[in-house]
């Protein structure tokens, strides 16, 4: 069992660029904001969590409305499931100018953009925020996004993840086609840039070909920070490749202590540095004086979810339509191997009720989608909150949290003034910035051109930089 006593916990704050957070209730919050279609709504939360020095703000995306359940759109909209979906960079662009340390991640898929375009995106922002992006690397979800770009249904899940390998190699090629040290600007003598330094990536594969040379140099922290969210088959196996930091979802300690060595030994496989791979899980924190107007706010909280968000976001996730079947009926063999959206979402509910062959009803309770429940709800006074956090962090659970927000900004206001001061006080968590990029706040070696080559995966093409 791994003992973190001697380190620093990670905290990243879990965002939504949409009308509410990761928890749908929360735009029914009376305290919630209602400014989220504005620049100052977001760069308030980047204020926040800067001051208490969070490593992250990092957004979760999708693609499309859920409108999965019944085939229609007309439920999400009426209750605000998620129903407003912004795009990402011009938002961390302006958190990124009233901020100086705090890393800005956000989702783009690889199912549904091209390799250039996510490289030149993501190495512009690392140098427009001074080193301190990161991408979360998604392979998307269901046929709703997949019919926003023109395909009648979304790719296999094996499949998805082996494009997805591609992409990513490709997208490296072009990160390191410019060399450390590669510009001069010499005005003196004329030299710009050291030619012998710069690239073609000339990349040929089963899925993409792109040409390069790459128009963007590298970054203060080398390239960005890789985020990913793969926990079980095939996901577990492409985070353990390259992801920089991992996202998961532990529904209670035991699993956590499980899982998380599960995936620290993956990564061992990988030839991979376990201790330069971080893995954070979601949470809810509910922060209040005393533990019981906590739990007084928590049970608010609760009575603001509907149960269309939990169906909604279900058939969402899953790419199934649930509102075809018998609550209680459960899925065939064949049924549950055609769910083609988050698999190991789907393998969650099958090991928390014990059952092969779930219901909706098994779906519901057991996932608790769209309920707080959804994620561990650390609840209390600030050292209720700091206790559970430490044991999960000390026992050797996590690396640190991915702290979902019930309302905006308040409950990411009461953390930092209540909570991070005690975890400080303990000795759990930073008072101050490392350094200035996202990889030295997270304790990450800044890699050279060409590092990633070096990993025990086998490439699935060959590259020839020129």
């Amino acid at each position: 069992m791994a003992d973190n006593r001697n380190k620093q916990m990670t905290l990243i704050g879990f965002l939504q660029a949409q009308n509410c957070s990761v928890y749908p209730g929360s735009w029914r919050h009376e305290a919630n904001a209602p400014d989220f279609t504005t620049p100052e709504y977001y760069q308030r939360i980047a204020r926040t969590l800067e001051e208490g020095k969070f490593h992250l703000a990092f957004f979760d995306d999708r693609l499309a409305m859920p409108d999965i359940y019944g085939n229609d759109h007309a439920e999400t909209v009426e209750h605000g499931v998620r129903a407003i979906k912004l795009d990402l960079t011009p938002i961390m662009t302006a958190m990124g100018m009233v901020t100086s340390n705090l890393g800005l991640g956000a989702t783009y898929s690889t199912t549904y953009y091209e390799p250039f375009h996510i490289a030149r995106n993501f190495a512009t922002l690392d140098l427009m925020t001074k080193g301190r992006a990161a991408w979360n690397v998604v392979t998307s979800l269901n046929d709703s996004e997949a019919a926003n770009f023109g395909a009648s249904e979304h790719l296999e899940h094996d499949l998805r993840y082996d494009r997805a390998d591609e992409f990513l190699e490709t997208v490296m090629g072009h990160w390191d086609t410019w060399e450390e040290g590669a510009l001069i600007m010499d005005k003196q003598t004329g030299r710009f840039a050291d030619a012998s330094k710069v690239h073609r990536l000339d990349h040929v594969g089963k899925f993409f070909k792109s040409r390069g040379p790459f128009t963007v140099p590298r970054s203060q922290q080398g390239h960005p920070v890789l985020i990913q969210a793969g926990q079980s088959g095939r996901g577990r196996t492409f985070a353990s490749r390259w992801a920089d930091l991992i996202f998961v979802v532990y529904p209670n300690l035991s699993m956590a202590k499980k899982q998380y060595a599960e995936m620290k030994q993956a990564l061992a496989e990988a030839g991979r540095n376990p201790d330069e791979v971080k893995i954070s899980t979601a949470c809810y924190t509910i922060v209040a004086e005393t533990d019981e107007i906590a739990q007084k706010q928590r049970e608010y909280i609760d009575s603001l979810a509907k149960p269309i968000d939990s169906l909604a976001l279900l058939c969402e996730v899953l790419n199934t339509d649930f509102a075809k079947r018998g609550y209680d009926d459960p899925f065939s063999d064949a049924e549950m191997a055609a769910i083609s959206g988050w698999t190991g979402f789907r393998d969650r509910v099958v090991t928390l009720s014990g059952k092969k062959n779930p219901s909706v009803r098994d779906f519901v309770d057991f996932s608790n989608r769209a309920r707080i429940q959804e994620f561990p709800v650390f609840c209390g006074s600030p050292k209720t909150v700091a206790d559970q956090m430490e044991q999960w962090f000390v026992e050797g659970g996590v690396d640190g949290f991915v702290i979902a927000p019930t309302h905006v900004p308040g409950s990411y206001d009461d953390f930092v003034r209540m909570v991070v001061p005690e975890l400080q006080r303990r000795g759990l968590f930073r008072k101050e910035y490392q350094g200035a990029t996202l990889r030295e706040n997270l304790g990450l070696p800044i890699p050279k051109s060409g590092d990633w080559r070096d990993q025990a995966f086998p490439k699935t093409t060959e590259f020839k930089v020129a």
